[in-house]
């Protein structure tokens, strides 16, 4: 039997918590990408993965991909009490990058005014609609934010 080569190894690995989360360990990323409708139900599921996660984990970029998404039934006044969740139960001693990327402008402007929200709190939130800035502004590869490898098993 032949070792298959580097290249072909899984990036990244699946994580449990809300569906389509990734690991990639070489980065210390998280990626995201949330899939159909954005709504209340599932910005409080990643919110309260993120507050369990970020007490037993040590600190890691994030990134959330929105470009799958069919549609936003998310409500305004639900973003602003995600955000302010956030700051309040951030578990982290210091500083964290968490880009946010989408090239619809619906998805966009959750992300900036997210972005808007998070001034002034240790998690340092920006929107992107290009992934090349993006990945310059996390310091990782830019194919990484592709996400296009199929993660392994957490298992």
């Amino acid at each position: 039997m032949t070792k298959s080569p580097a290249h072909s190894r899984p990036l990244s690995k699946s994580i449990p918590g809300p569906a389509h989360l990734r690991y990639y360990e070489a980065h210390r990323l998280v990626a995201w990408q949330p899939h159909g409708v954005l709504d209340d139900r599932l910005l409080d599921a990643i919110a309260t993965w993120l507050v369990v996660i970020e007490k037993v984990s040590l600190p890691f970029k994030r990134f959330v991909d929105l470009s799958r998404l069919t549609s936003v039934a998310v409500q305004t006044r639900h973003v602003f009490k995600f955000a302010r969740r956030r700051a309040r139960e951030f578990a982290g001693v210091g500083h964290v990058k968490a880009a946010l990327f989408c090239d619809e402008w619906v998805g966009f402007g959750i992300a900036r005014l997210y972005e808007s929200l998070m001034e002034n709190t240790l998690i340092e939130a920006r929107a992107f609609r290009d992934r090349a800035a993006a990945a310059e502004w996390l310091v990782v590869p830019v194919d990484i934010l592709s996400l296009a490898d199929e993660p392994a098993s957490h298992i």
